[in-house]
């Protein structure tokens, strides 16, 4: 499911050895939220009353009267893989500069915070952006912190901060603008506040910044593949390139050409932090870049270069380019299908049917699948990429084929609601104490305010703006321990970042204690 925000991130990120540590340092609490906030909405007919267990999990070490509460959204994915922030990153360092206490709240749905008992079609439609967004409000109402119960620390009584990243990002962006009385201030990392339905523009990232020879023999080779599987359909040759790939058991075209392009999507999964780094696109790069053939007697030569010709390319260095693509493909995709024991259709397949039809309370692929096809969009095509420009994955990846689990799964056969989310002004959304932080290199960047070629936007307290020089997805959200850091880690623009985060939030927080009229409170912030 290629199109799961955190996927790549948060699987590195969930088997790291500290996190059943976390687990027992900061130890779960929960509670009692209502199913649904909205008894007048007809789309969560039937309505209940009813109330679900959604988790959460706090640091109160660096809490002093006065300090905030800094809520970290978890977003689409388990809640308990964000609890580095609260031990080393982003929240911790909030919490340190503010005096504040640190919130990791999950999403519902996700993790352990389930509201039904499956994730059936009709079960999930309380799974809305706008529940969402009245759960993190609720929260801050309501919270009663276990060991603290003599202090008053809901939002009627002490300022709250919103952070998020990725889709959670907008969330807390949204969160802001709609619950300006509940929150105080918001962060949104590489926040996606546009929902866009056909997201070609995923890609964009890659073609601009990623290694010119990785990027041109990726366009040309797909270009070249394209042209035998959409031009020459009647012949022998679109199943000669799905042999040479050796994934000549897959039936459809449009499975094939999707096997064979998750590498380039790998750039999502660079990190600063040697902890979640991903080295999938530097992998792939490296192999499609080589003009020596790294792969010895993977395929035939002669059959490479008369593929490339009927494709309508016959350059030299494109054939051992394409030599090395068929070896990348062959260790990444087609030796794990092998190795599974699975079909070449089981394992590629979009259209499986039996698989779309789980829907019990272990089918977690339904939950953010379930959000995009009804309200986020965000199908990344091949398909929609101007006919002037060379495509990084391939055309036959087009809408029909993306929205295949929105049909299957769900029955949803009309495109993503995307008005649902824009209503509350997409890449223009601004508000006082609404901070912006993206990744110059970010495939989700297209989709934020500083979508290249929107007009900029001067950077101020009340409304940082600000660009993490080669960076990419929210790289603010990681920190390390001081015995951890050396030159170069993090990187300057990240260290720079951060400074500024808790530079403007400390000042945030004075705004809240000068407007009550808690005029003590100034004088002591100069010494934090």
């Amino acid at each position: 499911h290629q199109f799961q925000m955190e996927e790549r991130e948060m699987r590195t990120a969930l088997i790291h050895p500290r996190d059943t540590d976390l687990e027992k340092l900061y130890p779960a609490q929960t509670i009692q939220m209502p199913i649904d906030h909205f008894h007048n909405d007809s789309i969560y007919e039937p309505h209940t009353n009813e109330t679900f267990l959604l988790r959460y999990w706090f640091d109160a070490s660096h809490y002093q009267p006065g300090g905030p509460v800094i809520v970290l959204q978890g977003g689409e994915t388990d809640g308990a893989g964000r609890l580095r922030y609260l031990q080393k990153g982003i929240v911790a360092q909030l919490s340190q500069a503010t005096n504040g206490l640190g919130v990791i709240f999950e999403h519902r749905y996700y993790g352990e915070s389930h509201p039904t008992d499956d994730f059936s079609t009709k079960n999930l439609r309380f799974l809305t952006t706008d529940q969402a967004l009245a759960d993190q409000a609720y929260f801050a109402q309501n919270v009663v912190f276990p060991g603290l119960e003599h202090l008053n620390l809901t939002s009627h009584n002490v300022p709250y901060i919103a952070y998020g990243g990725s889709y959670a990002g907008s969330v807390v962006a949204f969160l802001r603008k709609l619950y300006p009385d509940v929150y105080w201030g918001a962060i949104a990392s590489s926040g996606v506040p546009e929902a866009i339905y056909d997201y070609w523009e995923y890609y964009e990232a890659a073609r601009i910044y990623g290694p010119r020879e990785c990027i041109e023999a990726t366009q040309k080779l797909t270009h070249a593949i394209d042209n035998v599987l959409i031009n020459h359909t009647d012949t022998e040759y679109p199943q000669r390139v799905k042999n040479i790939f050796g994934l000549g058991n897959i039936t459809r075209n449009d499975d094939f050409a999707n096997a064979i392009a998750q590498g380039i999507a790998g750039l999502q999964g660079l990190n600063w932090d040697p902890a979640v780094n991903s080295t999938e696109f530097g992998h792939y790069c490296g192999n499609i870049s080589s003009t020596e053939v790294l792969y010895p007697g993977i395929a035939e030569r002669e059959e490479a270069k008369e593929l490339l010709a009927v494709g309508g390319y016959d350059e030299v260095k494109l054939v051992n380019q394409l030599l090395n693509y068929i070896g990348y493909v062959d260790a990444t995709a087609v030796k794990g299908c092998k190795r599974r024991g699975k079909s070449q259709d089981e394992s590629f397949t979009n259209y499986d049917s039996k698989f779309y039809q789980q829907d019990d309370i272990t089918q977690e692929w339904r939950l953010w699948a379930y959000q995009y096809c009804f309200e986020w969009g965000y199908l990344q095509t091949g398909s929609g990429v101007p006919a002037d420009q060379l495509p990084l994955i391939s055309r036959l990846i087009n809408l029909e084929f993306t929205s295949t689990v929105c049909r299957e799964a769900f029955n949803i056969t009309t495109p993503s609601q995307v008005e649902r989310i824009n209503k509350h002004g997409g890449v223009n959304i601004s508000y006082p104490r609404l901070a912006h932080v993206d990744g110059e290199w970010d495939p989700w960047r297209a989709a934020s305010p500083h979508r290249i070629g929107l007009p900029g936007r001067e950077s101020t307290v009340s409304e940082p703006f600000i660009l993490i020089e080669k960076g990419v997805h929210h790289w603010d959200e990681n920190g390390l321990f001081p015995n951890e850091t050396r030159p170069g880690l993090p990187p300057k623009p990240v260290a720079d970042v951060q400074k500024a985060e808790a530079e403007f939030v400390k000042a945030w927080v004075e705004e809240w204690h000068k407007a009550r009229g808690d005029m003590m409170y100034g004088d002591d912030m100069g010494d934090l």
